[in-house]
């Protein structure tokens, strides 16, 4: 059989994406119940690092563990991946010493160029075009807390990286409405996402407009990883883009508020509102690991009924 990925949210199909939604709350009511579930038993996931990341690798490794398996670590700096072996190479070995693989690193063609030549399912966490493996866990949340997301509508302020991009992804399998609101100079980029007549965005220049009568609002650090040396022009750029008590108050009056962390309070979100009654960020956080096992038992067993 060819190996399935999971690379990009649409990826997956509605049908399959709601699946994924309701095994998660399963798997999480076992986890809450302290019931083993080890269908991965004896299975091992390779995780392969260029970028670091605490909510990643926790979540993977973690939950790769809870589910029976075994999680090991790579990261480019110790290993040969840094030392000049192509993508290509080390997709055919590593896939013959794994069952699946988990990747966080730079352009997406990486991932691409390694999924292409694995014979395991890959699964994309984090590239600086996407991140499907969060918006997962974000939307999952968002059902946990208000039910369907259909009809809904998510206010994005911020950076339009990677986040917003597969929110916009998510929109479109999912249907559901995303305002966006960048500053000038930080608009989406046309080809990783369908801007015009795309009836599932809408662009606003002011980010309080874009977040009234919001069913969801969310943003990003304004500099990701990879983009440090932008980091005082995008502070000065973004000054405006803030998520703040007044943003939420225009929201709809049931609005939540997410971040996919780690956040700088005082720049993208203030403390009032992360830390206030609207928040689901540690929600959020935690359904990482959730979301992320549901993924992983797919993945390699498919559809399963316990």
């Amino acid at each position: 059989m060819t190996a399935r990925h999971f690379l990009q949210f649409k990826d997956f199909s509605r049908a399959e994406l709601e699946y994924l939604f309701h095994r998660a709350r399963v798997i999480k009511d076992k986890f809450k119940r302290y019931e083993t579930h080890h269908p991965l038993f004896d299975r091992t996931l390779v995780m392969i690092f260029e970028k670091a990341s605490t909510r990643t690798r926790l979540s993977f490794e973690a939950g790769m563990q809870q589910l029976g398996g075994s999680a090991i670590y790579l990261n480019t700096r110790d290993s040969q991946l840094g030392r000049g072996e192509p993508t290509e190479d080390s997709a055919e070995v590593i896939s013959r010493m794994s069952d699946l693989v988990m990747i966080r690193t730079f352009e997406q063609s990486i991932i691409e160029r390694f999924a292409a030549h694995s014979r395991v399912p890959v699964i994309n966490g984090l590239t600086n075009e996407y991140h499907p493996c969060q918006i997962l866990a974000d939307i999952f949340t968002f059902i946990e807390h208000r039910g369907a997301i259909e009809g809904k509508t998510v206010a994005w302020v911020g950076d339009s990286n990677n986040m917003c991009n597969t929110w916009l992804q998510a929109a479109e399998v999912l249907n559901f409405k995303v305002h966006v609101s960048t500053p000038p100079g930080y608009e989406l980029d046309p080809e990783l996402v369908r801007v015009e007549g795309n009836p599932h965005l809408q662009v606003f220049k002011d980010p309080m407009e874009a977040c009234r009568d919001a069913h969801l609002v969310t943003t990003d650090v304004w500099t990701s990883m990879g983009f440090e040396a932008e980091n005082e022009a995008r502070i000065k750029a973004f000054a405006d883009w803030c998520v703040d008590a007044e943003m939420m108050k225009i929201a709809a009056p049931d609005a939540v508020f997410m971040h996919c962390l780690p956040a700088h309070r005082g720049e993208e979100v203030t403390a009032e509102v992360i830390d206030g009654p609207q928040s689901v960020v540690w929600d959020e956080a935690e359904n990482r690991m959730h979301a992320q096992k549901a993924l992983m038992e797919f993945l390699l067993l498919g559809r399963v009924e316990n």
